[in-house]
């Protein structure tokens, strides 16, 4: 009844991916099945992911970033709940239990989100970990995929995540759960963690200023069709 799949995105994450899947291991409310989504890897991602053996799944897809790997994980998911981890985070130990009982408490929320704190990975000099760091000291309302866990069915009414995003696919998406009417809590707790790393945190480039630009015009279409359909 309290299934849960957690479906991670792996895009050559051979590095860090141990950590993300003992990070769900080690959860007290153990995960019914972790769907990893090799996205076109070339390091060695899902020889890191079957080396854990059940309940760790892989499934190998060509590249397609996030948005479209998380997607191919939810298509193969079959639990009543859905969490999601990118491949170089860490969940704490306690994340999913204080979730579920929130969702357990009250039929009528859809989804729990969590706080978010960033942390620098421990292979970078001290003094690039210090300055990465100081960008974001302090923890912060998780609107990320990895903070989430939410009823399958409530995910459906939202639908999957936009697969022409590269780096907006989630901003895209949790614009779409509002629009749909989403029921929501946060507990104000720290219950992800998310590595910063050289990979994760370069300047914006021109693609990706256009993905986020993309995305918010795609709410505001969507805002102005609501108010075209409804003029009271």
């Amino acid at each position: 009844m309290n299934a849960i799949d957690v479906v991670i995105p792996a895009f050559n994450a051979a590095r860090y991916l141990d950590e993300a899947l003992v990070s769900v291991l080690s959860q007290d409310h153990a995960a019914n099945r972790i769907i990893v989504i090799d996205d076109g890897s070339t390091d060695g991602t899902a020889e890191a992911a079957s080396r854990f053996g059940a309940p760790v799944e892989i499934t190998r897809r060509d590249n397609g970033g996030a948005g479209a790997a998380r997607n191919t994980g939810i298509a193969r998911s079959t639990a009543a709940f859905v969490a999601f981890l990118d491949a170089d985070d860490r969940w704490i130990a306690r994340k999913l239990t204080p979730q579920m009982a929130v969702l357990n408490a009250d039929p009528a929320i859809d989804l729990v989100l969590c706080l978010v704190r960033a942390f620098a990975s421990p292979e970078l000099p001290e003094a690039e970990r210090a300055a990465l760091e100081a960008q974001q000291p302090r923890p912060f309302e998780g609107w990320v995929p990895g903070s989430m866990l939410i009823r399958r069915t409530s995910f459906d009414r939202v639908g999957p995540f936009a697969e022409d995003l590269g780096v907006a696919e989630s901003v895209d998406w949790f614009n779409r759960a509002r629009r749909a009417g989403l029921s929501y809590r946060v507990i104000p707790e720290v219950l992800l963690e998310r590595r910063l790393h050289r990979h994760n945190t370069t300047r914006l480039q021109a693609a990706d200023r256009r993905d986020y630009l993309l995305a918010a015009k795609r709410n505001v279409e969507r805002v102005r069709k609501d108010r075209e359909s409804d003029p009271r």
